[in-house]
């Protein structure tokens, strides 16, 4: 049995304590609360990253001047690679390709003509003439020797034998020009002239070939497949050489592009996959795979507003290709990206 005196000593003892404990409670409260303050403040919301749909775009053009005939596909139509997309009219090619196949096809006889060589009844015309001045040299001859004889009996005067050695000599010079155009009409063209006759040939034909294919364009062709995006002349107007007629989209080459700062650029590597979410498809859950990083120019840098402890950041353009075929996916389309507390 507890002495009458303990008692207030014992009750003092007891209250202390629960102040103590109140106390210790209290300052583990407290330390709970800055605790969750501090987490509450150092939250952050996921960072979304918006970026657009493109695809490859070939613009559709030719070589040849000329006026639109026909328009064989319209705004929107699908093609295939190889299909006939317009058809272009030109009178003007059209008259040149003429002239420069009639230019081949004079080359090409008179190249014929020169292999096939001279014609028999001008070489047997020549060969007539050489024979009758062989013998009009033989006469020749036979005169002045007996003009010689003469002469030296003193029977002829001085003049005659000269008439008669000039006449020798004329008739022996029309032999030999007789004898030379002979030959020359039955040896034909020399080898320089047929080389430059072929020559010409070539020269024509590659003139042929060089409208020919002006004329090609005259029917455009699908580079590739894809979609009919835009249609930029109308029928009958006048179209110049390179100028676009149409544009082509090539769907199935749609990707993603995002500009990405300088600072979020550790999370973006070639080869790294995403899931990103497209309003437009209604769909939260279309991968993406990166394929290539590049920096924009120095128009894109983030200037830098402190003068210690912080640097300019450029921008950088991320291209991420769908990992799977995406039905409805169309340029121009926005895609979501959205990084979560531990992607940053």
């Amino acid at each position: 049995m507890v002495p009458q005196k303990c008692l207030p000593i014992i009750v003092e003892c007891m209250n202390n304590h629960k102040g103590l404990s109140v106390a210790f409670a209290s300052v583990l409260v407290l330390v709970l609360l800055i605790v969750v303050i501090g987490m509450v403040l150092n939250h952050r919301d996921p960072m979304l990253l918006q970026g657009e749909v493109e695809a490859t775009e070939i613009r559709v053009s030719g070589k040849l001047l000329g006026r639109i005939d026909s328009f064989l596909v319209s705004e929107g139509d699908d093609v295939k690679r190889g299909d006939t997309l317009v058809v272009i009219n030109s009178p003007l090619v059209q008259a040149r390709y003429r002239q420069a196949d009639a230019m081949r096809q004079v080359a090409e006889e008179q190249n014929r003509k020169i292999d096939s060589g001279t014609r028999t009844q001008i070489i047997a015309s020549s060969y007539q003439l050489w024979q009758a001045a062989k013998s009009q040299t033989e006469l020749a001859e036979k005169t002045y020797t007996r003009v010689h004889v003469l002469f030296h009996d003193s029977v002829v005067p001085q003049q005659r034998f000269d008439e008669a050695l000039a006449a020798l000599e004329t008739a022996r010079a029309a032999e030999r020009g007789a004898y030379e155009q002979y030959r020359l009409m039955r040896d034909g063209a020399q080898e320089e002239d047929k080389v430059s006759a072929q020559k010409m040939v070539e020269v024509a034909q590659s003139s042929v070939e060089e409208v020919a294919a002006l004329l090609v364009d005259a029917k455009l062709t699908a580079p590739a497949d894809g979609q009919i995006a835009d249609i930029f002349p109308k029928r009958g107007e006048l179209v110049a050489p390179g100028a676009p007629v149409m544009n082509l989209v090539v769907l199935k080459d749609c990707h993603a592009v995002f500009n990405i700062r300088e600072d979020l650029l550790p999370h973006f590597r070639v080869g790294r996959r995403f899931v990103a979410n497209i309003p437009a498809l209604a769909r939260d859950d279309v991968p993406f795979e990166v394929y290539y990083i590049s920096p924009l120019g120095s128009f894109a840098t983030w200037k830098s507003t402190k003068q210690v402890g912080s640097y300019d950041m450029r921008t950088f353009t991320v291209k991420m290709r769908p990992t799977q075929e995406v039905e409805g996916l169309r340029p121009g389309m926005a895609v979501l990206l959205e990084m979560t507390v531990t992607d940053r």
